[in-house]
């Protein structure tokens, strides 16, 4: 529970059809199981009690005492137990039948929630036996207990109150209007859905598709525990088919016709991050009753899926997919800048990098989709003190390669120039001997723009901004930046993508070598001809970084939380123990505050992904934030190591 963590089950214990006994046996047994997990919300199908498929045995009082005193009993054997739990039973009220979740935490019935949507078709003839419930709540007696009763309730944690649970069942995801909806604009970030839904050719796939959109539509957590075997087999068949979606995510699936369980942990909290973002989102909780319920505080042991590389898609045909879609936004956001500003050449400061080489290659797509040759891509390589004969040379290849015009700019000279004109003693390797080599690069860069009335493409990426590993007003300024909506872990595969597809052997090989040097911004002198800056050794590793970028940015958790992520995604990896990852995400928070004022005048740039720092859009803080309070979250879980 801790970090808004809610470890959560949806479950299809077999089952015996009318034999109530039988039936709340296999679900205590099934809990119990679940709770020595560690699980604190467990779901079961529709009727679970009683089987789904009794027909008009439900008119039966037999049946209906059964089930009551079936759900007397799971009371008992849930007393002790630290476990929300919702079970399916034919309720009668007020002398009609209802199709009904049991909320039940602690041997207390939280409430009873009717279904609202009854299916009338095909092989289901629910409204032979049934009456829709009503969005009316109303205290009813079950168990010798008063209970509430309709559609508009909601289950709250008191010890997590970001855990609101909201429930459904079956048909009611089916229809065109779900109760969820309510549910979730009244507040709720957990939707259980008791359902029994028959398996026929295709329909898993669709049930995935609706469990997972509805998720994404509400944005929340939503477990589906749909009825398995020992239903009967005499119209129809049944997989418990579980699933368990969180923001149109799959999380967890038990398989049509596996057995076992969907199980996993739902943040809560990057529920309502999610909320809090969207503005559509409107909360409106009218008519609605809220149960509270207790559950005690315990820190979830975390078994779902954290990607360590949150920007990048693991799986390769999706990976391909993403890469080409990335270089078409890019080249299409230039394209359209390059022709409203009649510009005749893009100019791009060519290093034999990263950044550059990716920058390069979407400036020749733009050139392509505009119907302009290669060579009107202006690629300048400006060597200096720190160049090396390896980016050297593979910034001629390449460009040669991609056949654009090419033109080498030595800009030792005025860079001497420059630090006499300052008073810059030279043997000092300080930031100024760096800085002044970067803003004489872009000052050519510029002026060789205006001269061939072309604009500066910019190669700075999204994680360098997020860093401030830019020099003000040197490669942190251009025309048109088209990799600022790009992190550095994801530029490494475009470029790598482009090897995959490359026209050339030549091309393919230039590109793979760009790839396997190191990143570096070459601004120190080189060692016996290799390069002596190697920009993770400064600020870290950018796997790291993006990871801690995109936590940041996209969901606005804590250092704390963030902290916690990371020890899951990047466990098992040696170089990275506890104190590597604290002292690298101490580092970005210093280096996110600190350098805003960079990011605050960005050029303009294509955004490509949900994570951007544009101060014109998804990004605004002020360049004087105090860091104070991230640092003093971090400090609390490394004492003394700040």
């Amino acid at each position: 529970m801790k970090d808004g963590f809610l470890k959560a089950a949806a479950l299809s214990p077999a089952l015996r059809v009318a034999d109530c006994a039988y039936n709340v046996r296999q679900i205590t047994d099934a809990l119990h199981k679940a709770a020595a997990r560690g699980v604190k919300l467990a779901v079961f199908p529709e009727f679970c009690l009683t089987g789904y498929t009794c027909g008009d045995l439900f008119l039966q009082r037999t049946l209906q005492t059964g089930a009551l005193d079936a759900l007397s009993t799971l009371l008992d054997e849930t007393k002790a137990l630290d476990v929300v739990t919702l079970v399916g039973l034919p309720l009668l009220v007020h002398g009609k039948l209802y199709n009904c979740a049991a909320v039940l935490c602690h041997g207390r019935i939280l409430g009873l929630v009717p279904k609202t949507y009854l299916p009338n078709y095909g092989e289901f003839y629910e409204k032979r036996q049934f009456t829709s419930g009503s969005t009316e709540v109303e205290l009813v007696e079950v168990c010798g207990q008063q209970v509430p009763f309709g559609t508009s309730l909601l289950f709250r944690c008191r010890q997590m109150p970001s855990f609101v649970l909201g429930v459904e069942i079956c048909e009611d995801l089916w229809s065109a209007l779900p109760p969820s909806t309510f549910h979730a604009l009244a507040g709720a970030t957990v939707i259980a859905n008791l359902s029994a839904s028959d398996e026929t050719v295709g329909k898993a796939e669709y049930r995935r598709a609706l469990v997972s959109n509805q998720s994404a539509r509400l944005l929340c957590g939503y477990l589906y525990a749909s009825a398995g075997h020992g239903e009967s087999t005499q119209d129809m068949v049944f997989a418990g088919h579980d699933l368990i979606a969180e923001n149109g995510t799959i999380l967890s699936e038990n398989a049509p016709f596996d057995g076992g369980c969907a199980e996993t942990e739902i943040d809560c909290q990057r529920m309502e991050a999610e909320r809090a973002r969207n503005t559509s989102f409107e909360l409106s909780g009218e008519g609605y009753q809220t149960v509270e319920f207790d559950l005690e505080p315990a820190e979830t042991t975390l078994t779902r899926w954290i990607d360590p590389a949150p920007f990048v898609p693991g799986d390769p045909k999706r990976r391909a997919e993403r890469c080409e879609l990335i270089l078409k936004m890019q080249a299409d956001g230039l394209a359209k800048r390059l022709e409203h500003a009649h510009a005749k050449t893009a100019v791009i400061g060519i290093s034999g990098g990263l950044d550059s080489c990716l920058a390069l290659l979407v400036a020749v797509r733009a050139m392509k989709q505009l119907g302009r040759p290669a060579r009107d891509v202006l690629a300048v390589t400006m060597p200096c003190f720190g160049t090396t004969k390896r980016t050297r040379s593979n910034a001629e290849i390449l460009c040669d390669e991609l056949q654009v015009s090419f033109k080498e700019i030595d800009i030792a000279n005025t860079v001497h120039s420059h630090f006499a004109d300052i008073g810059q003693d030279e043997s000092v390797l300080d930031v100024t001997f760096e800085n002044g080599q970067a803003r004489v690069r872009t000052l050519e860069l510029m002026d060789t723009a205006n001269r061939t009335g072309g604009l500066v493409v910019g190669t700075g990426d999204l994680s360098e901004l997020a860093l401030g590993w830019a020099t003000y007003n040197g490669d942190h300024m251009s025309m048109y930046g088209v990799n600022a909506g790009v992190p550095k872990t994801l530029v490494r595969h475009l470029v790598r993508y482009e090897a995959d597809i490359a026209a050339t052997d030549a091309l393919r090989t230039v590109l793979l070598d760009i790839l396997d040097t190191p990143v570096s911004p070459e601004l120190l002198p080189a060692k016996d001809g290799e390069i002596a800056q190697k920009t993770e050794d400064l600020v870290g590793p950018y796997e790291l970084h993006d990871f801690y970028l995109y936590q940041v940015l996209r969901f606005g958790f804590g250092p704390a939380k963030i902290f916690r992520l990371a020890k899951t995604a990047f466990a098992g990896r040696p170089e990275y123990p506890d104190s590597v990852l604290y002292k690298w995400l101490r580092n970005f928070y210093w280096r996110f505050f600190a350098q805003q004022f960079k990011r605050s005048c960005l050029p303009d740039g294509p955004k490509v992904g949900s994570v951007t720092l544009s101060p014109r859009g998804d990004w605004r803080m002020p360049s004087d934030a105090a860091a104070a309070l991230w640092l003093a979250e971090l400090e609390q879980l490394f004492p003394h190591k700040g």
